[in-house]
């Protein structure tokens, strides 16, 4: 009782909003055997006078220990022990009051019994079998509600005897949606029923049989939504996603209610969004299905469109110097994704003829918001309707221009955005055909000194331009470009010193890079125009809020380097190594989301190159944190659709669904340096040879486990192009 008690109060304290006290606690907690916790959770869960705060808790971490160490625990614990914890959670869920311990409850017993049926299909936990049977028909509401949560849960649940009992569950199912009085049973219902489609996604001859469920769920959905849930809805996405052919039936009427829902103004955006999804990734998972409903999808196309005009007036918006995140929740980028995404999905031939009408309406709308709405569209579907849009592109090219200057800024950045994006979709074809007008409109753009986010977009514009640009075509801009970009480079340099604004600088510093990376050798008489103020920037724009730039003046200096040749910038070397070598040595209290990280990883390379044998005095200063950051680990976890409720991708982690309300979740964040770190080390290798050599040992033990991250012995990566097919190359693009 005493240890009991204790436990109680380690419960509480994991929940403390103190760091220390529950830092302290999580030790203490991991601390305990399994089997000791098993039974604390348990009692602590079942304890009638407990507060509702700690038995969640408890029913929450004693999920978690089946979950992630059931074969560690369970199997050690005694036979008596192991049928009380079955007991005590039966009647947990018969007993409990609150709703809400229940349902977690219920999560328990699907985690241990998904955990009890063998490999042989033997489910070893028959008394819940029974209990879910007599609950589905009981007069109970609560314990029906807890049957199909379960069920929801593991719907694998029957193992070995599924078939056996497939008519008791479709009608299981099928009585429960029909429940007129308990709209909570229905949505329970619809998403078990979603959920068991999904876990048999390969058994065709069972898609088929359960295919006449479809017309139940849908009806669900439609009334969940406007009961303020979006839950069903949710799981209709995942059965685009995954088994796109259980719709076939009925897809006309999916289709029908997805546009219904999209376009219903009382729902709130999230499940306008998730109603657009569903078409959306029925686009990209089973476009030929689509193909035969043209209609439907041609009147989506307005519902996207409409959502891109969904965009606040904002005073300040011309003037931010801080670029904020896409945000991902507003309509207006939904829209835009699902353009661009359908667009790639069902091809040019069928959505440009659906689209261009739109488009030229909005762009000729007195309303700024149509105009950019439409300008935006035009960049969003440049991949998906590439052939089509490139049969018509000076049509398109002469018109957007002319949006260079709309009275509108924002309008002026969206004409920016669709320069920017057709350079790179459409590159060279673009550049070949267009530079003339494309290069002035852009510079004109680029002095928009009232609106500095116009300015830097169209500078960054100018970058995607020059990027892809062949060089006999730049070189007759390069006077103009240089001198532009030199007069508002000396400008903003001002500005920064005398107001700290930075945006635009940022951005032009990138756009000189660009320039000097396409012009290469006819940089040369530049170079001295603008090499003073970049190392400048470098020696003195050491706040936190300045890393952006100095990372990517850091690039710049290095990129001009390479573009004019070791001769011309041999002078400037050592100057610009020793402040490369400053940063380097700072190197160790840079926090881990610096940006000047991969700026400096990227530029010693750059250095290596242009130096040759004589950057081998370095490497003892570049390779540590050079391989702390190729040893990058990155955290990776399996998480099931409670932990999933916690974690946004947002905060950088990506996830696979594995179905059986489980993800394989990997956190990206990283990734990318950690791949920029593994190039640059095989550019030291490369470029120095056997100046290399004292290093090759630590790079061959670090890099060879590496190979095991695209061929791993039990997950076939997704750089493998065909499982069934030993012969095709991972390397292909997939």
């Amino acid at each position: 009782m005493a240890e009991q008690q204790q436990f109680y109060l380690l419960l509480g304290n994991l929940m403390s909003p103190d760091n220390g006290i529950r830092k302290q606690s999580e030790e203490t907690y991991d601390g305990i055997p399994g089997q000791n916790k098993v039974t604390f959770l348990l009692q602590a869960v079942r304890d009638a006078t407990g507060t509702e705060e700690v038995k969640q808790m408890a029913a929450v971490l004693l999920r978690r220990l089946l979950s992630s160490s059931f074969e560690e625990i369970y199997p050690g614990l005694t036979v008596e022990m192991q049928t009380a914890v079955k007991t005590e959670l039966l009647a947990s869920i018969q007993t409990e009051a609150s709703p809400n311990i229940r349902k977690k409850v219920c999560d328990i017993a699907a985690e241990l019994s998904r955990n009890l049926v063998g490999d042989d299909g033997n489910n070893q936990w028959p008394e819940l079998l029974k209990f879910l049977f007599d609950s589905v028909n009981s007069q109970d509401v609560s314990l029906r509600e807890s049957a199909l949560h379960i069920f929801w849960n593991f719907p694998g649940i029957f193992g070995n005897q599924q078939q056996h009992y497939m008519e008791v569950i479709k009608r299981m199912l099928v009585q429960c949606m029909q429940d007129q009085e308990n709209p909570q049973i229905r949505t329970l219902a619809a998403r078990a029923a979603a959920s068991f489609v999904l876990s048999n996604e390969g058994n065709t001859p069972l898609l088929k049989h359960f295919s006449d469920l479809l017309p139940g769920i849908l009806q669900v959905v439609n009334e969940s939504c406007y009961q303020a849930d979006d839950s069903v809805l949710k799981s209709l996405v995942e059965i685009a996603d995954t088994v796109p052919k259980y719709l076939r039936p009925n897809l006309e009427a999916t289709l029908q209610l997805s546009l219904k829902l999209c376009a219903d103004t009382n729902l709130n955006n999230m499940q306008r969004q998730l109603a657009l999804e569903v078409i959306v990734t029925l686009s990209e998972t089973a476009a030929a299905m689509l193909r035969k409903h043209t209609a439907i999808v041609a009147q989506s196309v307005p519902q996207m469109l409409a959502m891109m005009v969904d965009l606040e007036e904002d005073e300040e918006w011309a003037m931010t110097d801080e670029l904020e995140e896409d945000d991902f929740d507003s309509n207006a980028v939904a829209g835009e994704s699902a353009l661009d995404r359908i667009a790639c999905g069902l091809g040019g031939k069928i959505v440009l003829p659906m689209i261009k009408q739109h488009i030229m309406t909005m762009l000729q709308n007195p309303d700024w918001k149509y105009r950019h709405a439409g300008l935006m569209a035009l960049s969003a579907i440049g991949e998906g309707c590439h052939q089509q849009m490139e049969a018509i592109l000076s049509e398109i090219v002469s018109f957007v221009l002319l949006f260079c200057s709309d009275p509108h800024p924002r309008v002026r950045y969206a004409a920016c955005n669709a320069i920017g994006q057709m350079a790179t979709d459409f590159a060279p074809t673009f550049q070949k055909k267009f530079h003339d007008k494309v290069i002035s409109a852009l510079l004109q753009t680029m002095e928009d000194q009232t609106n500095p986010r116009v300015q830097a977009h169209a500078a960054a514009a100018l970058i995607n331009f020059t990027e892809d640009c062949p060089k006999s075509l730049l070189v007759p801009y390069l006077e103009s470009l240089v001198q532009h970009l030199h007069v508002i480079m000396v400008a903003k340099l001002q500005e920064l010193i005398q107001k700290g604004t930075k945006l635009v600088l940022e951005q032009v510093v990138t756009s000189i890079a660009s320039v000097a990376d396409t012009a290469e050798e006819k940089f040369v008489p530049y170079y001295d125009l603008f090499m003073p103020s970049l190392k400048h920037i470098v020696e003195n724009a050491v706040q936190k809020e300045l890393r952006l730039l100095r990372g990517k003046t850091i690039e710049c200096i290095s990129l001009i380097g390479l573009a004019v040749g070791k001769e011309k910038f041999m002078p400037d070397a050592s100057a610009v190594m020793q402040l490369l070598l400053k940063t380097q040595t700072d190197f160790n209290d840079l926090e881990d989301d610096d940006p000047q990280i991969s700026y400096m990883i990227s530029a010693w390379a750059r250095m290596c190159k242009i130096l040759g044998k004589e950057f081998q005095q370095y490497l003892p200063v570049v390779m540590g944190p050079l391989m702390k950051t190729a040893s990058i680990k990155p955290e990776v976890a399996l998480l099931d659709t409670q932990d999933m409720e916690n974690i946004s991708e947002d905060d950088g982690w990506e996830f696979v669904n594995l179905g059986d309300q489980q993800s394989f979740g990997i956190k990206t964040a990283g990734l990318e340096e950690k791949a920029t770190a593994c190039q640059m080390l095989v550019c030291y290798a490369k470029e120095l040879k056997e100046g290399f050599v004292e290093y090759t040992e630590q790079v061959v033990k670090l890099m060879v486990p590496l190979l095991k991250f695209y061929f791993h012995d039990d997950i076939l990566s997704p750089l493998t192009s065909d499982p069934e097919d030993p012969t095709s190359d991972p390397f292909d693009p997939p």
